[in-house]
């Protein structure tokens, strides 16, 4: 008996070799000689394939993008994974299969509404999974001692580098033994000194000891 075969080795039809006859073979002899056939073609011994289910994506976009861009998203579910959004502040999650995931961002210096989001995937795409970036407010509460001389204030100076040099941040002269700095901003970290000024406007030439802020 003779196999005729198509180039992804499917079998056509059986031929009688002793008169050249078309004829559906036995389906014994057949799946024997398909088998042993099959075993000798390239790319498989089965016509059968199998489906991959992680074909879906969750996507979406933080907003505004200034806190959007750079921020790390979490995926936990399934599957788990992290991407970083673009610059626009898009981002995705590909490869997925179906289930129940949830995706959280971060960013030093913002916190996200909502914080995180729960998505289901049932079939398809989950597309929209957006969130909004609000840049954090910090400020640095300053507090000293009175001078033990008479005076009519005091100034606060500000540096970036321990020992200075410092700027001085108070637009008037302070008459009271506290300061709130709210010009700071995250990942940075802040040192602080204070001068006293006299009755005669006069300012000690000598700061205070240094205090240290470090903002997250």
């Amino acid at each position: 008996m003779e196999l005729l075969l198509d180039s992804s080795c499917e079998v056509l039809v059986a031929r009688s070799a002793a008169t050249g006859s078309l004829r559906f073979p036995d389906l014994g002899v057949a799946t024997f000689a398909l088998l042993n056939f099959l075993s000798g073609c390239a790319g498989g011994s089965s016509s059968s394939q199998s489906v991959n289910p992680n074909i879906y994506t969750i996507s979406g976009a933080i907003s505004p993008s200034s806190g959007g861009s750079g921020s790390t998203l979490t995926l936990s579910g399934p599957t788990t994974g992290s991407t970083t959004a673009d610059g626009s502040g898009n981002y995705s999650f590909t490869g997925l299969a179906n289930g129940t995931y949830v995706v959280s961002p971060t960013h030093s210096g913002y916190t996200f509404s909502p914080s995180r989001q729960t998505v289901t995937i049932n079939g398809t795409n989950a597309t929209g999974v957006n969130f909004i970036a609000t840049q954090t407010s910090y400020s640095v509460a300053l507090l000293w001692i009175a001078s033990v001389s008479v005076v009519s204030g005091y100034n606060v100076y500000r540096g970036t580098t321990s020992g200075g040099p410092y700027t001085k941040i108070n637009s008037s002269l302070i008459t009271t033994l506290s300061y709130t700095d709210s010009s700071v901003t995250s990942g940075n970290t802040y040192y602080y000194v204070c001068t006293a000024v006299d009755l005669q406007g006069v300012e000690s030439i000598y700061y205070s000891n240094q205090a240290t802020a470090q903002i997250p």
